[in-house]
């Protein structure tokens, strides 16, 4: 009788145990990022589009007028790049930024925390983007397409797995 060989290949966990959930999550990370990405996007981008044009509920600001002229088109045009995955890191920083500029110089005087004083959205817009920033488009970017992010992904991929210096 020859003696049962026992396998090298690790069996996966069922995706009931810890383990398994994890690894399951892991893998739709790329997508749910995506997701993220694309409705942050969207959201941006209708909130220029409500600014710019007065559609959508909101009133059209006269061109030219700073700030919240120069707001609105950068939120168009981040925010429809930043839905569409194309220059999502350098899109996201310039939304970022407009954003925390629009919580310090238009929100934070009247007062210091953003439920007093009407800056939630600055805040979280600031804080998705700078996100989007650190982490890249996920799945279903047209970067991909271009192949500009195949390159970053791969050297990503490997700066997270060397470890760091203390």
């Amino acid at each position: 009788m020859t003696a049962a060989r026992s396998t090298t290949t690790p069996v996966p966990a069922p995706a009931s145990t810890p383990a398994g959930l994890t690894a399951r999550l892991n893998q739709a990370q790329p997508y749910a990022l995506g997701l993220f990405r694309i409705v942050v996007g969207l959201l941006f981008a209708c909130h220029g589009v409500a600014s710019l044009f007065g559609l959508i509920g909101g009133t059209a600001i006269p061109a030219g007028t700073w700030p919240g002229w120069y707001a609105a088109v950068i939120q168009l045009g981040a925010g429809v790049l930043v839905l569409a995955g194309l220059g999502t890191r350098s899109a996201a920083f310039l939304a970022s930024g407009s954003m925390a500029y629009a919580y310090f110089d238009v929100h934070q005087p009247m007062s210091l925390l953003p439920l007093q004083n009407g800056g939630e959205n600055a805040a979280m817009f600031c804080w998705a983007f700078a996100l989007l920033v650190f982490t890249g488009p996920g799945a279903l970017a047209l970067d991909r397409l271009f192949g500009a992010g195949e390159a970053t992904d791969a050297k990503a991929r490997e700066e997270r797995s060397a470890p760091v210096a203390a």
